[in-house]
């Protein structure tokens, strides 16, 4: 099977560790493709972010349902463009906040998110009331680090989250973290080593899920909201966007 990994910002040293990470967990016969869009962010930061990255997003879906692609997994925590994505996509599209936080409910009673910016802990609550995993958090906690900071070797990105997720556990007395951002995910296992609890990175739970999901043979439902998008014009730099009949 093909699953496609699409880090929504464009900085292109993060998609490759995302990739990495996503090949290092998926099985043997399942193809990865980490992408990120031509068009967009460096970095995704609050919602003006967001709404910008999903134009670029929804350009790797189009290109990846020409190319075959059995599923994909929108790699940034605060899952931009996750239903628009499903409404273009044939196979499953899952966010990585999505399958962070279902997965951390399976493995604690309460689990704490620990994430870059403070303003990024608004829209992780938002989406911890959208998927009804805020009876399961217990807490979403900021680094105050940028997320671009993960990228450089001297942030001493790595002493800081763990500080975060210390502090996390104790002030909410929860038994996981979830890591609130696709640019942790190489700094999950050695958290998890030294914290002593489940650290779950959402690239890796969302490569998981979507290879059982296609695997049991699982598609998008086409009935109802998630229908294929309704034929009309775009116009301007959209005209691409343009579907002259339904799929």
């Amino acid at each position: 099977m093909k699953i496609k990994i699409i880090n929504p910002n464009t900085t292109q040293s993060m998609t490759d560790k995302i990739g990495a990470a996503a090949r290092q967990v998926a099985a043997a016969s399942t193809q990865i493709v980490a992408v990120s869009p031509q068009h967009g962010p460096a970095s995704i930061e609050g919602h003006y972010d967001e709404a910008l990255s999903v134009v670029g997003l929804l350009d790797e879906i189009r290109a990846g349902e020409a190319d075959g692609v059995d599923a994909y997994v929108i790699a940034c925590f605060g899952d931009p463009g996750l239903l628009a994505a499903r409404e273009l996509a044939t196979g499953p599209v899952i966010g990585i906040a999505e399958a962070a936080m279902h997965a951390a409910s399976v493995l604690a009673t309460g689990f704490s998110v620990v994430t870059t910016l403070a303003r990024s802990c608004i829209i992780a609550e938002h989406l911890t009331r959208n998927y009804g995993m805020d009876k399961f958090c217990r807490g979403i906690h900021s680094t105050d680090l940028a997320v671009l900071d993960l990228e450089k070797p001297d942030s001493d990105a790595y002493r800081i989250v763990l500080e975060s997720c210390r502090h996390a556990l104790a002030a909410d007395r929860s038994g996981a973290i979830v890591i609130g951002c696709a640019g942790m995910t190489v700094l999950c296992e050695q958290l998890q080593d030294a914290l002593g609890v489940p650290v779950i990175d959402g690239v890796t739970a969302a490569v998981k899920w979507a290879e059982g999901m296609v695997a049991i043979g699982l598609k998008t439902s086409k009935h109802g909201d998630l229908v294929y998008p309704i034929p009309k014009p775009f116009a301007g730099e959209l005209a691409r966007f343009t579907q002259t009949e339904n799929r």
